[in-house]
């Protein structure tokens, strides 16, 4: 199987465990661990760090890959359905300030890539339906 995005390099980082340790701080509602950047990724142009550079998504056609691809995108209905699963408590509250943000962003890109029930449910119940305005724009 070709791998023209690299999709392999999120497959890596969410390995040895990351993953499964990612899941459980956001099922417990509380993020503890560095992670965001290859769980719930951004489009590219949105961060500066060397991580979110190297996990930035290139635009729809790379989220739409992402989203077809077998693994990561049964984790991040996964992980979508563990916020949903959440309730109403504020993302600011379950991963901080910036990374609601990052969330909101994520959200945004593959609730735009292709339907994403999961991504347009946490849009509606956690950002009032309205997707992020800098994740339009770089699309």
């Amino acid at each position: 199987m070709t791998d023209p995005y690299d999709l392999q390099r999120f497959v890596d980082a969410q390995a040895g465990g990351t993953y499964e340790r990612a899941l459980a701080e956001l099922r417990a509602g509380r993020k503890t661990s560095h992670w965001m950047w290859f769980v719930f990724p951004q489009v590219a142009g949105l961060g500066r760090s060397e991580m979110a550079v190297r996990y930035a998504i290139s635009g729809l056609d790379e989220a739409q890959a992402y989203g077809t691809h077998p693994l990561l995108d049964q984790r991040y209905v996964e992980c979508c359905e563990a916020l949903v699963d959440l309730g109403d408590v504020q993302m600011a509250d379950v991963l901080g300030d910036v990374d609601a943000q990052k969330l909101r962003s994520s959200l945004t890109l593959f609730a735009e890539a292709s339907p994403s029930p999961q991504a347009e449910a946490l849009l509606d119940r956690h950002f009032s339906g309205e997707r992020d305005p800098a994740t339009l724009r770089l699309l």
